[in-house]
Parts: C-alpha cells; sequence; structure tokens
C-alpha cells in the first residue's frame, strides 16, 4: 500500500473497457468508476487496492481539488460503498442489520489508478515511480478486448422482500402517515433477490450494454462485489468557486417514468414527468431537504440551487433532476460532510429522521448497500459519490437488487408499483432474473 502515486502519462488512448479487461479483471480488489461506453466527457477510473480502515477515509479534511491539473481531480485515495442502514442509525433511525456476507462499507486504498478523460481522450497512470512506466506502457499497448456480454444464464424469477400487493398496501400506510402530519414525502423500496453464484465482471458487462449511465460502476473487494448503472450522484466536491474554495454539489433524483417505444410516445412521457405536479412537488421536496442538509457545513449564504426540475434520459428510464451547492466551512472533514447529508434525502424522505423511522417500520428488513453510495475520495480531499440504485449487490451465493420510488399524499398505488418494475428489471435482467408476476 502506497500513498505515493506517480503521475505518467498514457502514449495513446485506449478504451477503459478494453484496459479493464485486458489488465485488471483478474485483480482480487479491483475497482472501474465507468463514464459509460462512447462518453465524450467525464472521467473514468480503473485500478486495485486493498482494503483499509474507514475511520481513514473519513478523517480527511474535504477540500478542493486541483481542477486545472491535466491529469484529472482523483490522484491518490481510496475507492469504496457506504451501504444505508448504518448512517441511517448514526443519525438517530432505528435500522436493521443482517445483511448476509456483505461489509457494510469497503474502502479500497488504491495502489494502482488508471484515469481516462474522455473529453480530451487522454489517459494517465498513478502508480509507484517504479510501476508507473511499465503500466502506462501496457495501457498504450492494449487493444479492443472488451467483448461483447453474454446472455446472462437463466436463473429463474426472483424473490422479492414484499408481493405487489403488499407494497401497494405500504403505500397506503405512507400516505396515512402523510395525512397525519408524521412526512411529507417517503421513499418506500423493496428489495428482489437470487440464490446464485454471480460473476460481478459478467453482470456489469450486461448491465453497462443495457443501461449505461454516467456513474456506473464496479467495485470487487475479494468474494463480494457492487456493481451499479446510477444515474445519481451524490456529493461532489471540488474547487470551483471563484474564491478557490471547497464547494459541494449533490443532485437528487425524484421522479421517474419509462422510455416510449416510439419518439412521439418518448417525447409524451418526458413532457408527462416535467409537468407532474406531483413529481415536482416530491423533487422540491427532497432540493429543500438537501439545502438544509449541506447548510450544516457550508459557509453562510452559499448554498442554492444551481439547477430545478431538469429531464435527464437514459436508456431505461426519464428522470426529474435538480443540482444544490454550497461553499464548505474551511476544516470539514469528509466525516462531517457524511454525517450531515448521508442518508441521501432522495432515498429517505423529508422530514428526513421521521421519514427514517416511519420507512424502517413499513420496509421489513435492512436496505443494506442499497440507497447507500459509493465513489471515490481523493487524498486532498476531493471527492466523488453516487447513489447505489439500478445497482446488483453481489455475495459469494446470493445477489440482491433493491427499488423503491417517492411516495406523496397524490401517489397512485399502480403507477408506484409499476415504476419499482421499471427501476428493477433492469439490474435484475442482467443477473439473469426476471421480476415476480405483477411487478
Amino acid at each position: 500500500m502506497s500513498d505515493l502515486l506517480v503521475p505518467v502519462a498514457v502514449e495513446r488512448w485506449a478504451d477503459p473497457a478494453s484496459v479493464f479487461a485486458a489488465r485488471f479483471a483478474q485483480e482480487e480488489h479491483v475497482f472501474w468508476l465507468d463514464a459509460g461506453p462512447g462518453a465524450t466527457q467525464g472521467w473514468s477510473w480503473i485500478g486495485t487496492g486493498l482494503p483499509d480502515d474507514p475511520d481513514r477515509v473519513r478523517r480527511v479534511r474535504a477540500g478542493a481539488s486541483a481542477d486545472g491539473d491535466v491529469s484529472g481531480p482523483f490522484r491518490s485515495g481510496w475507492v469504496g460503498w457506504i451501504g444505508y442502514d448504518a448512517a441511517a442509525a448514526a443519525a438517530g433511525a432505528p435500522a436493521a442489520f443482517d445483511d448476509g456476507d456483505v461489509p457494510h462499507e469497503v474502502w479500497l486504498r488504491a495502489d494502482r489508478i488508471v484515469g481516462f478523460d474522455h473529453s480530451s481522450r487522454r489517459a494517465w497512470v498513478f502508480a509507484a515511480a517504479q510501476a508507473g512506466p511499465a503500466l502506462a506502457a501496457a495501457v498504450a499497448a492494449t487493444g479492443e478486448t472488451w467483448p461483447a456480454p453474454e446472455p446472462a444464464h437463466d436463473v429463474g424469477i426472483a424473490d422479492a422482500r414484499h408481493a405487489p400487493d403488499e407494497y401497494a398496501r405500504l403505500i397506503e400506510r405512507c400516505r396515512e402517515a402523510i395525512r397525519e402530519g408524521d412526512a411529507y414525502q417517503l421513499c418506500l423500496t423493496t428489495r428482489f433477490g437470487v440464490e446464485a453464484a454471480v460473476d460481478p465482471i459478467e453482470a456489469y458487462g450486461r448491465l453497462r450494454s443495457a443501461t449505461p449511465s454516467h456513474h456506473g460502476g464496479l467495485i470487487r473487494s475479494g468474494a463480494v462485489a457492487l456493481v451499479s448503472a446510477s444515474p445519481e450522484r451524490f456529493l461532489q466536491v471540488s474547487g470551483t468557486d471563484a474564491e478557490g474554495g471547497a464547494v459541494v454539489r449533490t443532485r437528487p433524483i425524484k421522479g421517474t417514468r419509462p422510455r416510449g417505444a416510439d419518439p412521439a410516445t418518448d417525447v409524451a412521457l418526458a413532457s408527462e414527468l416535467h409537468t407532474s405536479e406531483k413529481e415536482r412537488a416530491e423533487n422540491i421536496m427532497i432540493v429543500d431537504l438537501m439545502r438544509n442538509d449541506l447548510s450544516r457545513v457550508c459557509v453562510p449564504g452559499s448554498v442554492g440551487v444551481d439547477g430545478l426540475l431538469e429531464i435527464e434520459s437514459y436508456p431505461a428510464v426519464h428522470q426529474l433532476v435538480s443540482t444544490v451547492s454550497g461553499e464548505l466551512v474551511p476544516g470539514t472533514t469528509v466525516g462531517d460532510l457524511l454525517d450531515a447529508a448521508f442518508p441521501a434525502g432522495s432515498m429517505t424522505g423529508a422530514p428526513k429522521l421521521s421519514a427514517m423511522t416511519i420507512l424502517h417500520g413499513l420496509e421489513g428488513g435492512p436496505r443494506g448497500i442499497f440507497a447507500g453510495c459509493f465513489g471515490w475520495v481523493g487524498d486532498d480531499g476531493a471527492l466523488d459519490l453516487a447513489m447505489v440504485i439500478r445497482s446488483l449487490v453481489i455475495g459469494p451465493d446470493r445477489a440482491y437488487v433493491g427499488a423503491g420510488g417517492g411516495i406523496t399524499w397524490r401517489s397512485d398505488a399502480a403507477a408506484e408499483v409499476a415504476e419499482v418494475g421499471v427501476k428493477a428489471r433492469g439490474p435484475l435482467a442482467a443477473l439473469g432474473a426476471a421480476l415476480p408476476p405483477g411487478w
């Protein structure tokens, strides 16, 4: 484990998928944070590391990255995930913890990183001084080796934590809590699972091909893995304000519609999402919650809304997205930021503590890694974390997919059940599993 990683420019562009397949796929502890196939902006990060103490990550001072450095914002640090349940408990809510063999929190201390800048089509290696040139040469020599994903082996129908009619009844209980004034909005979730040994790399290849995303990812640590096609950035810290201070951004998603079978239907679905009073209210409630969360660690008066109720479209869904940002108080640590903002309001509801308490009583089991976050944290305090949604959590002999939706007073139970099915179908297909009837 080395804390001193030296940057080396790679002489020619290489496709990240091919580099991963040829140089990293067999590693025991490995990560690929993926801007998506054919990406023309953003960064992808591939590398290896060893499991490290999460407290080291939390003690890092969240700060400004060297945005002007052409070698990218992540040059040394950690890649990993944090689950939902312990964070809910730390915030004062009841939580369940029995989640099989998958650790609640994993951070790999990176000892080799390859960074791919998709906008400039340049790549960089970060490694120990004696290892960097050879790795850079190997990356440059990589051909097109990423094979088309093989069809998943059929593992049958996934088991479900809730039947569709049971989930519909839970929606009505959410509406009762809202009517009583105990919450304004509740993100009710459920889980689908399969008993099977799953190859995370093969599963990610299928997921990436079917539902590409700007914050996709694969993190494997021994016998456990997280595979994600997340469309939601949770927290990003960089140094981009006029004074050079550290800016934190969050981009909550609330509001989903499936893609249409033809262009006219697709446009109509996106328009219906954008004009839906229920979806707009749901999104704005979470924007207000995230403004409140960030204000706990940001300079007074600096928190603002940079984008409100914007449509983002992906192969399977349209999403309603907003952006909130603020300037961090100097000295704020990664742990301070997580304590203020995690679990994310888009996965709890509002008010947050009341929502988490109500949901614990309704959902009937742990969320585990689902509804948590994953990504990278740099030694300099920069970070980029995405939500664990549209994801597979893979253990030695079992894998699961979490899905849910925001419930407001105006929610329609049938529509909410259908939305869960839309969200879970893609990740389950990557496992070779089908949704149970009714979903």
